[in-house]
């Protein structure tokens, strides 16, 4: 088990009718979460909308969730300005968060030095809470290299753990090989969780998991015990959740907070510009949580 445990959800962020930030549904969202298999919490990730919510919306997510649970939170906290990324890790150290979530600047496409330069400093504003550093290429342009994330990980002390969504996990079993001990990596690619977690990562920071935390609870156990037909029989179970949360027409955002709403959770819609669900999605939901046995009607 990783130091957040196996199972941690990028949790959406919800919204009111009128597309304000939405505490009382933050709060039921994280309780829900929590009794439903999750070991910790990413706030204002990618699919919290990070992008669309201003700093103090941020920071009120993190109190409330803080106020709300009591399992490790990791705060979504950077962008692609490195200063703006130092003032907000600050704000989430004071707001109570148990680790940093940094994300690859998006869109500048910098240099490795650039990148590097950019996690040293956020480290250092997180006062000692742990960093998990996150490579995406897809969304932010620019891949974090193994050697950036080797010297990074050996020379920062609280550089700790990698949300891996880069989709080759071939490399991900060098950088196990050659990183110091207690260096973790994260899946960050639902679909890949199991090639991840037979090279040696400890756990999955997932979408899916806001309705499948338990299945995938089950998935990282029997990993632990080296059950591997188990954990593939389970994944296969899994895989109608990975394929429903994303493709051109619908994002993981609009799916999931889709099929919340369907679970009793109300949670809203998204900020544009991702805006509202194509019209199918509800159907979609529908047929893989009555699969997965969840009562839908």
């Amino acid at each position: 088990m990783g130091r957040f445990g196996s199972v941690v959800t990028a949790m959406v962020t919800p919204f009111a009718a009128d597309g304000s930030f939405d505490r009382g549904a933050a709060t039921d969202l994280a309780r829900w979460l929590v009794d439903n298999g999750n070991e910790a919490l990413v706030l204002a990730g990618t699919t919290g909308e990070s992008a669309v919510l201003t700093d103090e919306e941020r920071i009120d997510l993190f109190r409330t969730v803080r106020a709300a649970v009591d399992v490790p939170l990791i705060a979504g906290a950077t962008t692609n300005d490195t200063a703006h990324s130092v003032e907000m890790t600050e704000a989430a150290v004071d707001a109570g968060m148990d680790a940093i979530l940094a994300v690859v600047p998006y869109y500048n496409r910098p240099p490795q030095s650039g990148l590097e330069g950019h996690f040293r400093a956020v480290a250092a504003a997180a006062a000692g809470l742990p960093v998990m550093l996150y490579d995406v290429p897809g969304r932010t342009g620019r891949k974090l290299e193994m050697e950036t994330t080797l010297r990074l990980a050996r020379e920062v002390p609280n550089v700790v753990a990698l949300k891996d969504a880069s989709g080759v996990p071939y490399q991900t079993a060098r950088l196990l090989a050659e990183a110091p001990e207690g260096f973790e990596v994260y899946s960050g690619d639902e679909p890949l969780s199991l090639a991840f977690a037979a090279y040696g990562a400890v756990g999955v920071v997932g979408v899916s998991s806001h309705w499948t935390g338990l299945k995938q609870r089950e998935l990282w156990d029997a990993v632990a015990k080296n059950d591997y037909a188990t954990a593939r029989r389970i994944n296969a179970e899994l895989f109608p959740s990975f394929t429903y949360m994303n493709n051109d027409d619908c994002v993981f955002s609009q799916a999931v907070k889709v099929a919340m709403g369907l679970l009793g959770l109300p949670v809203g819609e998204c900020r544009l510009p991702l805006g509202p669900p194509p019209p199918d999605t509800t159907e979609r939901a529908r047929r893989v949580l009555a699969d997965l046995g969840y009562p839908i009607t």
